[in-house]
């Protein structure tokens, strides 16, 4: 009771209870941010790294040459190990993509249609057109993006340009050929569907000229056991020449720059929550120093130290927890609506606030974690049960005679 009374505002102590409230309100804002800012971070790596492994293996199983020619059998024995999943002979190479006087570089993956359907990620992600013209081996399928900057749609021509051409006495001639759209793919990362081209595998080798794959993609089920997969391909297909790579060597740099980020960001917005656990800490000295004559009057009346110090400890946490947990309503709300808030934002101010030519994803992802979550509010109540225990010594130590003399 006389906690919450000191906390109310009246005319002489109406100053102290702006400071309260304005350190609710960072403790709210503090915890909130950090929360939302981290479940975005979480949506952008769990986001990426499912469109990533989407699109490419756990494990790339590439051979000593630039081609694995008896990819038939080494596959059928990969495919034997312990953990192996699938195992996708696959070709890749690099083309220039034109078509209605536009182009662009592109990337072809050449695969068999039935390892192009076990692809959960792409055989979902078909925008527009029909399988049967890729299945029968005479269409080709491409991003939705590629298609609107080259202005092509389903059933239309485009012409694929490598840099590998054919040697003629006249020098190096690249090699063209066209090819039928047979459906777009919106995967929703932007590198992928302004890139990427999917060719079936027996099209793939006469275009390139190859008779194997340039690698074996293996899946395995689960992007956490790659590791232990890549050792027993390593244990176990080492005589034949095959050097297994897993998705983590492959994209470390990336994954290892957005966990240093993740760190960053965390370290930053604590300061936030610190600097309003100071402003609980600043209000409450002023609280005890307002409250001199009441604490005197207490004390004479029998009250003791500890009650004094528990009085004044209620009043400063209070502020703490309640501002805690009101910032992780707030955070919760905030994150998983915030697609929508993203795209209300961008209505009210008429500007694109999230590009996928910058993010990558087309939309943004928030991914709460709730031991994160925990430990940001554990954090804001430690902080505000620590900024609380100076004042409320301080208040608990003041000597009566003292205090009543000087008011």
């Amino acid at each position: 009771m006389m906690a919450a009374r000191y906390l109310r505002a009246r005319r002489r102590e109406g100053f102290v209870s702006v400071i309260a409230w304005f350190s609710l309100l960072g403790i709210a804002l503090g915890v909130a941010t950090l929360i939302i800012v981290m479940s975005v971070m979480n949506g952008f790596r769990e986001e990426l790294l499912s469109r990533i492994l989407g699109i490419n293996g756990h494990i790339n199983v590439y051979g000593q040459q630039r081609e694995i020619a008896d990819y038939p059998t080494l596959a059928e024995q990969l495919a034997k190990i312990d953990g192996v999943k699938t195992v996708t002979p696959m070709i890749e190479g690099q083309v220039m993509a034109t078509g209605n006087g536009a182009s662009s570089g592109a990337m072809v993956r050449g695969l068999s249609p039935e390892d192009f359907q076990k692809r959960t990620l792409l055989n979902d992600s078909i925008q527009a057109g029909s399988f049967k013209l890729f299945e029968q081996g005479e269409g080709i399928i491409i991003g939705s993006r590629l298609a609107n900057k080259l202005g092509l749609w389903v059933g239309d021509k485009i012409t694929l340009i490598s840099p590998k051409g054919n040697v003629t006495a006249f020098g190096t001639v690249p090699r063209m050929r066209a090819y039928t759209i047979a459906a777009t793919f919106d995967v929703g990362m932007y590198e992928y569907d302004s890139s990427f081209v999917f060719m079936p595998l027996t099209a793939a080798q006469n275009y390139f000229r190859v008779n194997g794959v340039n690698y074996l993609e293996v899946m395995t089920p689960s992007a956490e056991e790659a590791d232990e997969v890549t050792a027993n391909i390593q244990y176990t297909m080492g005589r034949y020449g095959l050097n297994p790579v897993d998705w983590k060597r492959t994209n470390a740099s990336f994954f290892n720059a957005l966990q240093v980020e993740r760190n960053v960001m965390f370290m930053i917005l604590t300061l936030i929550i610190i600097v309003a656990a100071f402003n609980i800490i600043s209000g409450l000295i002023m609280l005890v120093k307002d409250k001199g004559k009441d604490i005197a009057i207490l004390r004479t009346m029998g009250a003791s130290r500890g009650s004094i110090m528990r009085i004044f400890f209620i009043s400063g946490a209070s502020v703490g927890v309640f501002g805690t947990f009101g910032g992780f309503i707030l955070g919760l709300a905030f994150a998983e609506n915030i697609e929508t808030i993203r795209r209300w934002i961008e209505k009210l101010s008429g500007n694109d606030l999230f590009a996928a030519e910058i993010y990558f994803l087309s939309k943004l992802p928030a991914i709460v974690d709730y031991g994160e979550v925990g430990l940001v509010v554990g954090m804001g109540l430690g902080l505000s049960f620590l900024a609380t225990l100076y004042p409320s010594w301080r208040a608990a130590r003041l000597d009566p005679v003292e205090a009543l003399r000087y008011e």
